[in-house]
Protein backbone atom coordinates (compact mmCIF):
# COMPACT_ATOMS: atom_id res chain seq x y z
CA UNK A 1 0.00 0.00 0.00
CA UNK A 2 1.58 3.14 -0.83
CA UNK A 3 1.04 6.13 1.16
CA UNK A 4 -1.01 8.20 -1.08
CA UNK A 5 -3.49 5.14 -0.82
CA UNK A 6 -3.32 4.50 3.04
CA UNK A 7 -3.86 9.00 3.29
CA UNK A 8 -6.68 8.56 0.37
CA UNK A 9 -8.52 5.49 2.57
CA UNK A 10 -8.10 7.74 6.15
CA UNK A 11 -10.20 10.49 4.28
CA UNK A 12 -12.51 8.01 3.27
CA UNK A 13 -13.28 6.57 6.63
CA UNK A 14 -13.83 10.22 7.32
CA UNK A 15 -14.60 10.59 11.07
CA UNK A 16 -15.57 6.85 11.74
CA UNK A 17 -16.25 6.69 15.88
CA UNK A 18 -15.31 2.60 14.84
CA UNK A 19 -14.58 0.36 12.06
CA UNK A 20 -14.13 -3.19 11.68
CA UNK A 21 -11.04 -4.45 9.64
CA UNK A 22 -11.58 -7.48 6.75
CA UNK A 23 -7.84 -8.94 5.18
CA UNK A 24 -7.41 -12.00 3.00
CA UNK A 25 -5.29 -14.00 4.96
CA UNK A 26 -1.68 -13.47 2.38
CA UNK A 27 0.87 -11.86 4.59
CA UNK A 28 0.50 -8.17 1.94
CA UNK A 29 -3.16 -7.85 3.26
CA UNK A 30 -2.49 -8.28 6.64
CA UNK A 31 0.25 -6.09 6.80
CA UNK A 32 -2.30 -3.66 5.00
CA UNK A 33 -4.99 -4.61 7.78
CA UNK A 34 -2.49 -3.50 10.66
CA UNK A 35 -1.42 -0.36 8.88
CA UNK A 36 -4.12 1.22 8.34
CA UNK A 37 -5.40 0.23 11.94
CA UNK A 38 -2.37 1.37 13.48
CA UNK A 39 -2.27 5.01 11.32
CA UNK A 40 -6.00 5.57 11.57
CA UNK A 41 -5.59 5.06 15.96
CA UNK A 42 -9.21 4.53 16.31
CA UNK A 43 -10.79 1.99 18.20
CA UNK A 44 -11.03 -1.71 16.41
CA UNK A 45 -13.88 -3.30 16.55
CA UNK A 46 -13.03 -6.96 14.83
CA UNK A 47 -10.00 -8.13 12.45
CA UNK A 48 -11.40 -10.91 10.61
CA UNK A 49 -8.83 -12.37 8.21
CA UNK A 50 -10.33 -14.85 5.52
CA UNK A 51 -8.86 -17.59 3.15
CA UNK A 52 -8.22 -17.08 -0.83
CA UNK A 53 -10.58 -19.93 -1.19
CA UNK A 54 -12.85 -21.97 1.36
CA UNK A 55 -16.41 -24.25 1.02
CA UNK A 56 -18.18 -21.41 2.76
CA UNK A 57 -16.99 -17.90 3.92
CA UNK A 58 -20.32 -17.69 6.19
CA UNK A 59 -17.99 -18.17 9.36
CA UNK A 60 -16.12 -15.40 8.03
CA UNK A 61 -19.01 -13.31 6.80
CA UNK A 62 -20.73 -13.32 10.26
CA UNK A 63 -17.66 -12.01 12.06
CA UNK A 64 -16.93 -9.60 9.78
CA UNK A 65 -20.55 -8.06 9.45
CA UNK A 66 -21.65 -8.84 13.37
CA UNK A 67 -20.17 -5.88 15.18
CA UNK A 68 -21.65 -3.37 12.95
CA UNK A 69 -18.99 -0.80 12.86
CA UNK A 70 -19.57 3.08 11.21
CA UNK A 71 -16.91 1.75 8.31
CA UNK A 72 -15.83 -1.87 7.20
CA UNK A 73 -12.11 -1.53 6.09
CA UNK A 74 -11.11 -4.10 3.36
CA UNK A 75 -7.31 -4.98 2.56
CA UNK A 76 -7.79 -8.20 0.26
CA UNK A 77 -7.12 -9.74 -2.69
CA UNK A 78 -10.21 -9.85 -5.70
CA UNK A 79 -10.36 -13.90 -5.30
CA UNK A 80 -10.75 -14.15 -1.59
CA UNK A 81 -13.23 -11.11 -1.07
CA UNK A 82 -15.45 -11.78 -4.22
CA UNK A 83 -15.96 -15.18 -2.02
CA UNK A 84 -16.76 -13.33 1.01
CA UNK A 85 -19.13 -10.55 -0.28
CA UNK A 86 -21.56 -13.39 -1.97
CA UNK A 87 -21.61 -14.34 1.98
CA UNK A 88 -22.26 -11.03 3.04
CA UNK A 89 -25.36 -10.02 0.93
CA UNK A 90 -27.08 -12.19 4.32
CA UNK A 91 -25.90 -9.75 6.58
CA UNK A 92 -26.23 -6.29 7.98
CA UNK A 93 -23.11 -5.61 6.00
CA UNK A 94 -23.44 -2.51 3.57
CA UNK A 95 -21.11 -1.67 0.45
CA UNK A 96 -22.32 1.63 1.51
CA UNK A 97 -20.05 1.92 4.46
CA UNK A 98 -17.30 -0.21 3.50
CA UNK A 99 -14.03 1.30 2.01
CA UNK A 100 -11.33 -1.12 0.24
CA UNK A 101 -7.63 -0.54 -0.94
CA UNK A 102 -6.24 0.10 -4.26
CA UNK A 103 -6.50 -4.34 -4.83
CA UNK A 104 -9.73 -4.41 -5.20
CA UNK A 105 -10.27 -1.33 -7.66
CA UNK A 106 -11.68 -3.53 -10.41
CA UNK A 107 -14.27 -5.01 -7.90
CA UNK A 108 -17.74 -3.35 -8.93
CA UNK A 109 -20.22 -3.79 -5.83
CA UNK A 110 -22.89 -0.82 -5.94
CA UNK A 111 -21.80 1.59 -2.99
CA UNK A 112 -18.39 -0.05 -3.00
CA UNK A 113 -15.55 3.10 -2.46
CA UNK A 114 -11.76 3.02 -2.26
CA UNK A 115 -8.84 4.31 -2.97
CA UNK A 116 -6.10 3.47 -5.70
CA UNK A 117 -2.40 3.32 -5.41
CA UNK A 118 -1.98 6.94 -6.40
CA UNK A 119 -4.16 8.38 -3.32
CA UNK A 120 -7.07 8.93 -5.66
CA UNK A 121 -10.60 7.41 -5.02
CA UNK A 122 -13.25 5.73 -6.91
CA UNK A 123 -17.37 4.88 -5.95
CA UNK A 124 -19.36 2.55 -7.43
Amino acid sequence: MTDAELEALLQLIGEARHVVIGTAADAASRADGARIAETWGGPVLATVTWPETAASWLRQARRFAAPEPDVWVVAATPAGWAGLTRRLQSTAWSPHRTVVTAALTDFRLPGLRGARADGTTWEN
